[in-house]
């Protein structure tokens, strides 16, 4: 990176930054009080406001969300008449899933190979340090020329709608007139990336009933209803022969105008085992960016461990669907229910419960925020233009902020790289994508002010 004034001092911050993302990644804030202590994320919250309040932030405070879980504000005045930037991260982590499947402990910063290795370093506790450098360099060099706001969530993995929420009763809270998601990532290391599309979710608990207790496979079953085949039978319906999903009534056709992803580096970020083929059809880009897509996240049913000889009477699914820009997730959730019941064998009981929610998103990129982070991108990536990509998961939040603020221009960029496997064991961060990204973001701050 040539050298200029921002990008020295982020240098030089960097090794602050990774003992505070140490500190960070150490609480382990994962949403979910069945599995977690509410106390781990109620320290990482107050950690975050504690950073805050060292930084020069004012009207610093937890937000006791709707959703019962906190999220962080804080205020940082600039210079008169200058415009107003909300900077977006969140605290809380996915689960670790098998901890001992970590290469080093989820919660313990591990560096390794040149990365650093925990549970949210890249989604998205990393996100949260990588605005706290951006504004450090301003400050070290000049000031920061806007005022900004910083709103770090507590429950944006869970889906819970906490923060979407209390921002609809709040609606002057986070106004602003450019808004940078830190919740993204660039489409391979080394390559600046905005994403501009998102795919919307809805998550549906599926229970499905044929018998009032279980029965004895010997002397019943070949007649008794299995409720687990019933099920198993329901979610193979969701997909076609080669894997598409396939709802009733749901456009599975539309296609991505953008950047390629090829089969083959697809294959290499997704890891996909030799001689497994990839699902589905289109390119890569309609799979994963443009069309919608089923996912059995957990089944309810016996483990192989312990299992009887007996034909199970009741058996539930956790089903997640990915919803492309263009389709309503709330007409995709009636869909999504409606082929549920339609598709159960055998005049089993079928009951549907929604659990989760988020709209799609689709970003202005004509506006004046996305030229001045392209001229920043070109600086901290030399050599490199800024692309523009979609992902495939969900930030509900977003929608919700383009509905209350119809105005403002909304960025989306991130750590969350392909080799960052985030939602995996062994997630993790590169350190050069962080001080850059971060160089990126003090100088689209100090370009947006000028323009």
């Amino acid at each position: 990176m040539p050298s200029n004034p921002l990008a020295e001092t982020v240098a030089a911050l960097l090794p602050r930054a990774k003992a505070e993302l140490a500190e960070l990644v150490a609480f382990r804030s994962v949403a979910d009080f069945s599995q977690f202590p509410r106390s781990e994320s109620e320290a990482a919250a107050g950690w975050v406001a504690d950073a805050l309040r060292a930084e020069g932030f004012t009207d610093v405070a937890l937000l006791d969300t709707p959703d019962g879980t906190q999220s962080v504000y804080g205020y940082l005045p600039g210079p008169e008449g200058a415009k107003t930037v909300l900077l977006y991260a969140h605290y809380d982590v996915q689960p670790p899933l098998d901890e001992a499947g970590w290469s080093t402990p989820p919660f313990e910063l591990t560096e390794r190979d040149g990365r650093w290795y925990g549970r949210g370093t890249a989604d998205c506790k990393g996100g949260f340090i990588m605005h706290l450098l951006a504004l450090r360099a301003l400050k070290a060099n000049g000031g920061v020329p806007v005022h900004v706001k910083v709103i770090v969530e507590g429950s944006e993995e869970q889906g819970t709608g906490g923060l979407e929420r209390y921002a609809e009763q709040h609606p002057e809270l986070l106004a602003a007139d450019t808004i940078v998601i830190g919740d993204a990532g660039n489409f391979r290391v080394g390559l600046p990336t905005v994403t501009t599309t998102l795919r919307g979710m809805t998550l549906v608990r599926v229970r499905v009933d044929t018998l009032a207790g279980n029965l004895h496979s010997g002397q019943f079953g070949g007649a008794a209803p299995d409720a687990l085949a019933a099920l198993i039978r329901v979610l193979d319906s969701l997909r076609g022969a080669d894997g598409s999903t396939t709802i009733d009534g749901l456009d599975v056709t539309a296609r991505w105008d953008g950047l390629e992803y090829t089969e083959e580096q697809f294959r290499a970020d997704a890891k996909v085992l030799d001689g497994v083929g990839l699902i589905g059809d289109g390119s890569v880009a309609d799979r994963i960016w443009a069309r919608p897509a089923v996912t059995v996240l957990g089944i309810d049913c016996p483990p192989v461990v312990g299992a009887t000889p007996s034909v199970q009477s009741s058996a539930g699914a956790l089903v997640s669907l990915r919803v492309p820009p263009g389709t309503d997730a709330a007409e995709a959730t009636k869909l999504l229910q409606e082929h549920i019941a339609a598709h159960t064998p055998w005049g089993a009981q079928v009951t549907t419960e929604q659990i989760g929610q988020g709209q799609p998103f689709r970003a202005d990129t004509s506006s004046p925020a996305y030229a001045a982070m392209a001229e920043a991108m070109a600086v901290a990536y030399p050599g490199e233009t800024m692309q523009y990509a979609g992902q495939g998961g969900s930030i509900p939040l977003c929608n919700t902020l383009a509905a209350l603020y119809p105005r403002a221009e909304i960025l989306l960029i991130g750590l969350s790289e392909p080799e960052a496997q985030i939602h995996a064991v062994d997630e993790s961060v590169s350190p050069e994508e962080l001080e850059r990204l971060s160089v990126a973001e003090a100088l689209f701050l100090r370009n947006y002010a000028a323009g």
